[in-house]
Order: structure tokens, then sequence, then C-alpha cells
């Protein structure tokens, strides 16, 4: 690597012999290789077209061959072969075939000149070198099998892989689509802190950080609820804010600590009404994306066509395990004693911290029920003690309403009925602190100010997060969340020690 590095060199300084500045300032391109592909078309085999075009990018591939040569240019939306007769181009032509490498980026100007084979080319009359690259690009089938080299090098990924480039152009396109669809219904994008006085909005652990100036500890923020919900009370009725949530967590191919989610709140709603809003959301996004919203994702078909199924966690979990946890009715621990034999009986964990009846429900479903949601479902009425921040169910004692949307095995939505009653909200998240205090590093603490804020009174609302990275794997078959966040947080590599003698 090294020796190429070095030759690389050499031809940097053979060019600012030559008066070729190796990094240019600017080159102006007259078009983009995509548009003269499909602009000229109809150019016939062995003929030119007079036209004089300007295009820049970087050399992909280089064939020499005597007196011609044919180069492979890339830009952003696409590649162009690049024609180079030595009779046309004169010493131009001994520069261009022997300092200009693979990686290179240049700029070009000259004719459109369709070969014998049917590549339409530029028959470059004039050339500039943009950038000389030092490094050489990996090989196209080989270079990048190290699928950790794929994350740690992203760039790398970019360039030698079209499926990528595809992936984060379809992941930019979904963020426009929800932005447009939840302007167009008048929702309000409105940007709230990262760096909290107190992490909630969701059981996880968070990151801390400290504020110099102030001697304060401060929180990266875990959801963007709270904030959100103070906006509601201050008379937004409808806002959303699509950004950066970080969580201390693990990493899998379904977990990244630092990810995007886009949280949306509707005073007046409910959580049913949020379950036609997803389905809606999600059925327009994927149809501007996909085409369609019948899509396939690793060899299964997904059909998000609404209505999509209901169905709620205590229906799910029976189906799967024969247990009805309604049954479990006993007095604190009796009853938990009573379902946790019935799990184990049934070949289930029983994890000491699941330490009710309701978060025994929970585990059940974690463990028989959740990877087997393939097709879109919303699992719906929550146990209270696992959603401190939804309300109580209307009808269902010892439930909230609240739902989580699955598709593919894999949580993609949450939503509540919101808790607007402080009173009530100031005991759950007590009981939260009080969690925490014994150990639970993802329990909530108590949030005063939220809590004043909910005094002062916040109207009947919906509320829904909505994953943007899961959604993106979705909808792009990706099998890993690293395949569809550009740069995801790995370890370090460790570089060689150097002794000295």
């Amino acid at each position: 690597m090294s020796e190429l590095r070095d030759t690389r060199l050499e031809k940097a300084n053979a060019l600012r012999e030559l008066g070729r500045e190796p990094y240019a300032l600017r080159f102006e391109p007259s078009h983009r290789t995509a548009q003269l592909q499909a602009d000229h078309a109809d150019l016939a085999n062995g003929e030119e077209r007079q036209l004089e075009v300007a295009v820049a990018g970087r050399v992909m591939t280089r064939r020499v061959m005597g007196k011609l040569a044919f180069f492979t240019l890339a830009d952003a939306s696409g590649p162009i072969q690049l024609f180079l007769e030595k009779a046309s181009l004169g010493d131009a032509f001994a520069q261009l075939t022997s300092l200009v490498d693979a990686g290179d980026w240049i700029g070009v100007r000259g004719i459109l000149r369709r070969t014998d084979r049917g590549e339409l080319s530029v028959k470059v009359a004039e050339w500039q070198m943009l950038t000389k690259a030092l490094q050489p690009l990996p090989d196209k089938w080989h270079g990048l099998a190290d699928v950790e080299k794929r994350y740690r090098q992203r760039y790398l990924d970019l360039i030698v892989s079209p499926q990528s480039r595809e992936t984060f152009r379809r992941r930019a396109l979904m963020v426009s689509a929800i932005r447009r669809w939840l302007d167009g219904r008048d929702f309000l994008e409105i940007e709230t802190p990262v760096l909290q006085a107190e992490a909630g909005g969701a059981e996880a652990r968070p990151f801390i950080t400290h504020h110099n100036t102030l001697d304060l500890p401060l929180y990266l923020r875990i959801a963007t609820e709270l904030h959100l919900k103070r906006l509601v009370v201050g008379g937004f009725e409808r806002v959303y804010e699509l950004g950066r949530i970080f969580r201390n967590e693990g990493v899998s191919t379904r977990h990244n600590p630092e990810f995007t989610s886009v949280e949306v709140y509707q005073a007046y709603a409910d959580y049913v009404d949020m379950m036609d809003l997803t389905e809606q959301l999600i059925a327009s996004v994927t149809e501007q994306i996909c085409g369609t919203t019948r899509i396939t994702y690793q060899g299964t078909v997904v059909d998000l066509t609404p209505p999509w199924r209901r169905a709620t966690m205590h229906e799910l979990v029976q189906e799967a395990t024969g247990l009805d946890f309604t049954q479990f009715t006993g007095p604190g621990a009796a009853g938990r004693a009573a379902a946790a034999a019935a799990m184990a009986a049934a070949g289930l964990e029983v994890p000491d911290a699941a330490d009710s009846v309701g978060r025994l429900l929970n585990e059940a479903f974690e463990q028989r029920v959740e990877a087997t949601l393939i097709q879109p479902t919303f699992v719906i009425d929550y146990p209270i003690e696992i959603s401190p921040l939804a309300r109580k169910h209307r009808s269902k004692p010892g439930l909230v309403e609240r739902f989580e949307l699955f598709i593919v095995g894999r949580e993609t939505a949450n939503a509540f009925s919101e808790l607007i009653d402080p009173l009530d909200q100031r005991q759950r998240l007590e009981d939260q602190q009080a969690r925490r205090a014994a150990g639970d590093d993802e329990a909530h603490g108590v949030d005063e100010d939220f809590l004043q804020a909910l005094e002062v009174g916040m109207p009947p609302t919906g509320g829904l997060g909505i994953g943007i990275d899961r959604l993106v794997m979705l909808l792009t078959d990706s099998a890993s969340i690293r395949d569809v966040i550009a740069f995801p947080l790995l370890r370090p590599e460790a570089r060689p020690v150097s002794v000295d003698n």
C-alpha cells in the first residue's frame, strides 16, 4: 500500500511540473452523465454528435490499448465512458494514460461518440485533474468482502457499491416524504433540546455528559416526547420532530446507540386515531419510495396496504402459548406467582426482574410472539407497569391505551392515548423513580417541570413515535441497521504500536 501511495505522490508531483495542479479549485460540468445517457440514446453506433459537453467525476476503470484508451467516469448520477484518442489529444494522451489512475477525480470536455460496441462516450478534447487520489480503490468484487470495513470506511463502500448509494438515496427520499406528509396535514415541526437536565420519554439508559460553564450534569435525550407534549400544553395542536435519539444500550442488527425517530402529537386524538395515521403515513411513504405497498423483505412478501391487523397483547400471547393472563388475578405476589408457574410449565423463561403479572405478560410476548409478526400488526392494550406515560385503558383495568406496530418481527412504531392527568402521571413517575433507585438504569426519573406543564393543562392527545432506521431497513430490504446508518458506531480499530529501539 505504501509503494502504491508513493507512486501516486510521484504522479502528483509530475502533474505540478507540467503546470497541472493535482488539487483543483473548481470545474463547471455542463451535464450529468445520466442526462447525457437519456438525451442521446438515439445516437447510432459509430456516430459522433457535435455537441460540446463537460463532465466531471471519479475514474472507476481504465483500459489503455495502444493509441486508444477507455476510461469509465462516474458522477453522482451514474457512469459514462471516456474515449481517448492519441491522434486528437496529442501529448495530453500520454499524460492522461500515465498520470491518471482509477480513483482520481477529473473533468473533461469533448463531443459525444457512440462506439462501435454501442457505448455512449465523451470523445475527450481537454482534461483537468481535479483531485489526485493517493489511495487505490478497493477491488469491485473482493475489496470490501469484510463487512465491518464497509461500515468503518463507508466512503469506500459508497464508491464501489451502487446498492449502498441507492439505500441512502432512498433514506433521504423517505425522510423528505414523511415531512411532506405531515406538513401537508398541518403538523408543525419544532426542534427540542438534545441536552436535557432530566432524561425522560422512554425506558432507556441515557448517555451522561457535563456542561462546564453551568457545572451541570446533562443527558443526551432518549426521546423527544416530553418537550413535544409541553408544546401541546402551550397551544400547538399538531406538532412533530424528526431527529436524533441517543440511548446507552447494546449494539446489534436492530440497535444503534444513536438513531433517528419521528414523534408526532395530535390534540383531541387517541391511540385509535394514531393507528389510522400510522397506516396512512407508512403506506403513503412506501408507495412513493417503492412504487407499491406490496414489497419483499429478505425473501418474504410484506403487504403494507391498509387496513392492518389489530390484536391485543393478551390475544396474541394466548394464541402462541395457550396461556390466558387475564386469569392471573390474585392479589400482588400471588398473581405473579401463578403467572410465573404457568409460564415455566409452558417452557418460557421467568426473569426475576419481571415482578408483576403485566411484566410477565410482556415477557411471554417478547419470547413467543414478537418474532412471528411478519405482516404489519398493531399490538394493542399494554400492561400499565411498562407504560408510564400512557393513559389508563377506558374499559380494561390494569392496561393502558397503547400500541406498538410490528413488521417483519421488529417494533417499528409506538403510540399512546397520552396520559394528561398530572396526579396519575406523578404517581407513575415516582414509581419509576423507585425502580431506578433500586437499580433499574432504564427507569424514568421525575421531571418536575413536565409535571408542572401538565398541571397547566394538556388537552386529550394522541402521540406516536416511528423508528426511521427500521423503516428504512424495511423499504430497502436491508438485513442490518448498520446498512442504513451512514456511519454506525463501531469500536475504534486497534492501531499497531511502534516500538523504539
